[in-house]
């Protein structure tokens, strides 16, 4: 026992270290991260309650089998007074059945053995009343909480008699989730006020303690029970008469209570480790977020030399996230449009030139009719400047910069898309061939998002180049320029600043042409565009080189959280 219980305190720091990326995340500290290890340290601490290994068993506590018959017993007066109906005879466990072993004084039944009441809400609930008594769905139900704010829908008083005939909810029962969120479990409190249920949550009175049944049903090898024998595609569900089959643990009353005040207890310590954890992750992001911004914001050489020296001397403690190497990414798309990244060099050819170079080829370009005359753009306004330009830069409106090729897509059919599909490759901001319109390009071009979620949180790259023979949809703009250099240096810069003064709509952003060519940009001398470039692609692949390294850390990290799971309950 003494070496289960040093197996979930001793390794308190492999516990807090095992994050795992989520797949979909918010803003915020520990939004983006599950703490896999401490959800781990959670299904161990129930594993092991369940198992006899949590607790010392006392030679002195009466025997599960005595309290089987105490619950037997209770069971046949409450079928003699009509309280309860007689139930179906229900086979014992066979070892078969059994998933492990328990201690010689616990007992395996039957979930309707030891149940006098399983039974499920109304599976035709009533119109919600506005105002009334609660009606529970599984979405009320989580963990040991029971959520009475924010019910389903109210019922009125004539509904809620008809419904509570039935289930006959009381204080100490336990409520299960059985249908879309399955195995979600918490015991009715003594002060909860009157409420009916939804058949998404059954309702369940035993001879056991309420608190160690609830805990049990939220088991891991109860979780597998509820998976495997769980129906449905959409929406998978538990029937009552498979839930009342399934193998349950027994231990002595005694024990019981034991078992419930040590997994409290520990659940607790997992409560304060998330909440150190979250601070934690929340804290060390506010630095990096702080330092990094000291860069982009330093207003000369000497700032930006000792704001950069405060960042390598904790280089290897600061960027030991995913997070944080995404901010140390951003950080440098930002300095090096800002003409931070790499130096000036007065010998270049300045962007003003650059620019009258641009200005002569599309009026070229127009004059043979193979563009349109741009639209007048209005003068940049000094509040729209996002930095101070060094010498030899320029600044422009988007419009004036490069050429939309918008216009020039045309729509094929859906038999002409099928004959070339394997013959081209395909590129479009939402990742599919889109129903309508497909268009067909040549030449390398600048594609830039032109709606979705991505304009505003920017969690992926909303711009990028494309190459070869391709297909477009309509989700993207095309621009072609002056040179693929000049491509790839506003790629980077798109990618660097925020796009949300340039979009329209929150729930649906998007950000039309119109929008797109007042884009303000901040143009380097051509030469200094290919250092940037340059410096940027060697930065990413270092960063990149960071975060596989991470990787391999994190994935040893759950690799061994679930080694130290198998040792103490294999």
């Amino acid at each position: 026992m003494a070496a289960v219980e040093t197996l979930v305190t001793d390794h308190l720091d492999l516990w807090t270290a095992a994050l795992k990326r989520k797949s979909t995340a918010g803003r915020g500290s520990s939004s983006k991260v599950e703490m896999y290890g401490i959800k781990k340290l959670r299904e161990l601490i129930l594993e092991l309650a369940v198992r006899g290994l949590l607790v010392p068993q006392d030679p002195n506590d009466e025997p599960a089998s005595e309290l089987l018959q105490k619950i037997a017993a209770e069971k046949a007066k409450l079928v003699k007074e009509g309280k309860i109906k007689k139930e179906k005879p229900l086979s014992p466990v066979a070892e078969e059945e059994k998933p492990f072993r328990v201690p010689n004084t616990w007992a395996w039944e039957r979930l309707g053995k030891v149940c006098q009441k399983l039974t499920d809400g109304s599976h035709n609930p009533p119109a919600d009343a506005g105002t009334g008594y609660a009606m529970l769905s599984s979405q009320n139900i989580n963990y040991n909480k029971i959520d009475f704010q924010n019910p389903s829908r109210f019922v009125s008083e004539d509904d809620f008699q008809k419904e509570n005939q039935r289930t006959l909810i009381e204080p100490n029962d336990v409520l299960l989730n059985i249908v879309a969120s399955i195995g979600r479990a918490a015991v009715v409190p003594a002060d909860a006020p009157k409420f009916v249920l939804q058949r998404s949550v059954a309702v369940l009175k035993s001879g056991l303690s309420p608190q160690f049944l609830a805990k049990q049903l939220v088991a891991p090898s109860c979780l597998h029970y509820y998976e495997v024998h769980a129906k449905g595609t959409a929406q998978k569900g538990i029937y009552l008469g498979q839930l009342s089959i399934m193998p349950m643990v027994v231990p002595p009353l005694a024990e019981q209570h034991r078992i419930v005040a040590k997994v409290d207890e520990l659940m607790a310590l997992c409560d304060q480790l998330e909440q150190q954890t979250d601070a934690s992750l929340g804290a060390h992001q506010t630095l990096v977020e702080t330092l990094l911004n000291a860069l982009t914001s330093a207003a000369d050489h000497t700032q930006f030399a000792s704001a950069w020296q405060r960042i390598a001397g904790h280089f290897d403690t600061l960027f030991v996230t995913e997070e944080s190497i995404d901010q140390l990414k951003q950080t440098i798309l930002q300095l090096a449009v800002m003409g931070k990244l790499v130096p000036q060099d007065p010998n270049d050819e300045p962007a003003s030139e650059l620019l009258k170079k641009i200005a002569a080829e599309k009026a070229k370009l127009v004059k043979e009719g193979k563009i349109k005359k741009d639209k007048p753009q209005l003068p940049i306004a000094e509040e729209e400047k996002p930095f101070k330009v060094p010498a030899g830069w320029k600044l422009i409106r988007f419009g004036n910069l490069l050429i939309n090729r918008d216009s020039e897509r045309i729509p094929l059919s859906v038999d002409e898309r099928a004959t070339r599909r394997g013959e081209y490759d395909y590129y479009g901001a939402s990742g599919v061939i889109d129903a309508i319109d497909a268009y067909l390009f040549d030449k390398p071009l600048l594609l830039i998002g032109e709606d979705g979620a991505n304009l505003i949180n920017r969690s992926t790259p909303i711009a990028f180049m494309a190459y070869g023979k391709y297909w477009v949809n309509n989700h993207a703009h095309v621009l072609d320029g002056y040179s693929e250099g000049l491509l790839l240096y506003v790629c980077l810069y798109i990618n660097a600043i925020s796009l949300e003064p340039y979009v329209t709509g929150t729930a649906q952003p998007k950000m039309n042409q119109a929008k797109m060519n007042g884009i303000v940009v901040a143009i380097p001398p051509l030469a200094e565009q290919h250092r940037i470039v340059a410096k940027v692609d060697e930065l990413m692949a270092l960063c990149d080189q960071l975060k596989s390294r991470l990787s391999d850390a994190q994935t040893t990290q759950l690799h061994l959280a679930d080694a130290l799971v198998e040792r103490a309950i294999g």
